[in-house]
């Protein structure tokens, strides 16, 4: 699932330990797609966009020196939602993947289907039908 034009006003941004593992399982488990990366010449991951539909995530090092990087030291694991046309299709492409499924495809009360997954970091991503309207 590739983005479908234009620019997200919102980018979740997360720093991982293993920034390059965090890519790996965020497109081969999770369907993202790289829209770029950029390493430091240790490797340190110190700016990635992954693009899933109309959405995009930052990702990169911990430990990798500026404020941002302090700012986020000590933070918890977040929590991401992430809109997918088809839950079901896109569950068993994590499963065969390896991720850690915490719910499987439910059906909500509120007209959406979710699932919930954990990744190698403990940051919690939820997939799901669930696409309000919002105002321009």
């Amino acid at each position: 699932m590739t983005g479908t034009g234009g620019r997200p006003s919102i980018y979740p941004t997360l720093l991982y330990a293993d920034a390059k593992a965090a890519i790996r399982q965020l497109t081969e488990a999770f369907g993202f797609t790289e829209l770029s990366v950029y390493e430091a010449q240790d490797g340190t991951v110190m700016h990635a966009e992954l693009v899933q539909g109309r959405g995009a995530v930052m990702i990169g090092s911990q430990g990798r020196g500026g404020l941002f990087d302090s700012a986020m030291r000590g933070a918890g694991p977040a929590g991401v939602y992430v809109v997918v046309d088809d839950v079901d299709a896109h569950h068993q492409r994590a499963v065969e993947h390896g991720a850690e499924i915490l719910m499987p495809p439910t059906d909500q009360d509120y007209g959406s289907r979710d699932y919930l997954a954990r990744d190698a970091e403990g940051n919690i991503w939820s997939f799901g039908t669930y696409a309000p309207e919002i105002g321009g």
